[in-house]
């Protein structure tokens, strides 16, 4: 319950950023070089201005970590939907089907497991910017999100994959197949929702994981670009400045990076003792 409410206000928190957060980090107007790298609860005219503190540019630590998290969010729920849509279109498919498709797919699992989302990203990034030198903040999106679904479908299809192997050779399938009810229609109506289970604990898991990878690739420098406050981008930049004595910059967005993944995996957790009938 406690890990459910640190990432519901974590998420509350990124979704209306616009409001809670006390400064708007994108608002160069607002921004203050003289303000940089002031430390944590810097107080000005009686009243404590930047709680956590400044960063190189001047803008508040706080309010760039509830921008940030919402960047890290997006682009993990994105990839986390893609993979899922993907994984389980392509698991169901080789299980119900089986044969050289089955095969084929598991195969072709094989191959992109060997394949880490660094590597991938770091493939893309590089085509990108050969082919648009010019585009590289529109495509730094797409790059995340496209190199982690690259990745992630892998797990969602031979965990769909298996579960349709045991569901297509109960009754209820043979039955349907009997009446004459197309194979389509049977894997959608049929046996989707009975392997929904595990992708959806899965799926809850794995956005840590994508957030975590985000994370790293904007530390790369493959990411975000350096103008968006991700908190990769934050780390990352956080760090020139570790050993000068400014460790605000680099410590409290990892401490918000943890905070995220470890909530949603002890969600994930909980969420599969929940739907883990042997655990009731």
């Amino acid at each position: 319950m406690v890990a459910a409410f640190i990432a519901l206000v974590c998420i509350v928190s990124a979704l209306f950023a616009d409001f809670v957060a006390p400064h708007n980090p994108f608002d160069l107007a607002t921004l203050d070089l003289s303000d940089a790298r002031l430390p944590p609860a810097w107080i000005e005219g009686g009243s404590t201005k930047f709680l956590l503190g400044t960063d190189d540019q001047g803008r508040d630590i706080l309010s760039a970590l509830i921008y940030g998290s919402r960047i890290s969010l997006s682009v993990g729920l994105a990839s986390v939907i893609l993979s899922v849509a993907i994984g389980v279109s392509l698991g169901l498919l080789a299980g119900f089907r089986g044969g050289w498709l089955d095969a084929f797919l598991m195969r072709l699992c094989d191959v992109m497991l060997s394949f880490p989302a660094i590597l991938v990203a770091l493939l893309i990034a590089g085509v990108g910017r050969a082919l648009f030198p010019n585009a590289h903040e529109s495509l730094a999106f797409g790059v995340l999100i496209v190199s982690i679904t690259l990745t992630g479908w892998v797990q969602y299809a031979r965990t769909v994959r298996g579960s349709t192997l045991v569901e297509r050779n109960k009754e209820y399938v043979q039955a349907a197949r009997v009446t004459g009810v197309a194979p389509l229609r049977i894997m959608r109506l049929h046996v989707l929702p009975n392997v929904l289970g595990p992708v959806l604990v899965l799926a809850t898991i794995q956005v840590a994981t994508a957030i975590i990878t985000e994370a790293t690739l904007s530390f790369l420098g493959v990411g975000v670009p350096p103008t968006s406050p991700s908190l990769g981008t934050l780390i990352r930049v956080g760090n020139d400045y570790l050993f000068s004595g400014e460790w605000w910059i680099t410590i409290f967005p990892g401490l918000m990076l943890v905070i995220i993944a470890l909530s949603v995996n002890l969600l994930g957790d909980w969420l599969r003792d929940a739907l883990n009938p042997r655990l009731r």
